[in-house]
């Protein structure tokens, strides 16, 4: 399996908080990585650097063999790299639809006064998006009239609309009703799976982790603790106690 982004001697700190110390870690294309660990762990710094919102103060990130680190995340989404936030990056004002609208024009750079929004194959497309997603019917919905699974699945059905070979998630599930996240969860992971995202992923639940990830990193403390399978990882007495013991005491969605 090749590998599609590269980090290596990561390090970045915040006054006396070392967020990266070191961090080595490879994606491997077509995976499901997912990132763990207590809040303040540095797993959201990591997603950060890797899309361009920081930059290490030291080591390299490579995206299929090439050094990214510094360039925006403007040209990142350009080259293929996409991502979805905690809190979900919608147009308020705008129905979902328009909002998977906006992200393929851009893709397209169709965006112009000759070129309206809605023409009719940016509308199919994205109508074709939020069907796969399962949103069809809040298409018309204002993004800021959706329950949170809905904002989560559009904010991604936006980054996935880009067509990237790689999305990062920060934090899928957050906020979204314990009896929901499986169902939103199934759905992300089989329309990625089908379009051929490789995906790495923020989370706290450790059902959805043992269940949909091929791989899981234990961030501690700026540096990875434990990488591997989840029947491994998770059974991991070390990782039990120090991550899945804080996750049960409750703290399952504050951004690290």
């Amino acid at each position: 399996m090749s590998v599609l982004l590269s980090a290596r001697g990561l390090r970045l700190a915040f006054g006396g908080v070392k967020a990266a110390d070191g961090i080595d870690l490879d994606v491997h294309e077509g995976e499901f990585l997912a990132i763990i660990g207590p809040n303040g762990a540095g797993k959201t710094t990591f997603i950060n650097m890797a899309t361009g919102y920081l930059k290490p103060q030291g080591g390299s990130i490579a995206f299929r063999g090439r050094p990214i680190l510094g360039l925006p995340p403007r040209r990142l989404v350009g080259m293929g790299i996409g991502r979805s936030f905690q809190l979900p990056q919608l147009f308020a004002e705008h129905t979902v639809l328009q909002n998977v609208a906006i992200a393929i024009a851009s893709r397209d750079g169709i965006w112009s006064a000759v070129a309206p929004l809605m023409r009719g194959p940016v509308r199919r497309e994205a109508g074709e998006w939020l069907e796969r997603f399962g949103l069809s019917s809040v298409a018309e919905t204002r993004a800021d009239a959706l329950n949170e699974g809905a904002r989560k699945l559009a904010d991604i059905a936006m980054a996935v609309a880009l067509r990237p070979a790689l999305v990062l998630m920060d934090e899928p599930t957050s906020g979204v009703a314990a009896a929901d996240k499986m169902a939103i969860v199934e759905t992300l992971v089989r329309v990625l799976r089908d379009a051929g995202v490789t995906a790495v992923f923020v989370e706290h639940d450790m059902d959805v982790v043992a269940r949909f990830a091929d791989r899981v990193a234990v961030w501690s403390q700026g540096r990875i603790a434990a990488l591997g399978p989840p029947e491994t990882v998770l059974a991991d007495p070390e990782v039990r106690r120090n991550v899945i013991g804080t996750v049960l005491d409750g703290v399952a969605h504050a951004a690290a």
